[in-house]
């Protein structure tokens, strides 16, 4: 991966990471399905929070709908890289 996109994540979490940014690929997802599916109360699994903090996906609502959750630029660039390097 390049330099300007690696985080400061755990080893253990970057693959689990990279598998829920994957999942959330082919589009938005609504906030209560991506919940039920990667949503953790082990302190440890911080995959979700990670996602946030790192300004891998974004919460967005838009009028009249649901939230959903979606991919930012830099979610996208991690994906591409990992790509790159398989």
């Amino acid at each position: 991966m390049s330099r300007g996109i690696l985080l400061p994540m755990s080893d253990v979490l970057m693959p689990l990471t990279l598998d829920f940014l994957a999942w959330l690929a082919g589009g938005p997802r609504p906030y209560g399905e991506v919940m039920e599916a990667w949503r953790t109360s082990c302190p440890r699994l911080t995959v979700w929070e990670d996602a946030i903090e790192h300004g891998l996906v974004a919460r967005n609502r838009r009028a009249g709908e649901a939230p959903v959750i979606e991919l930012t630029g830099r979610g996208r660039a991690l994906l591409a890289a990992r790509e790159r390097a398989l």
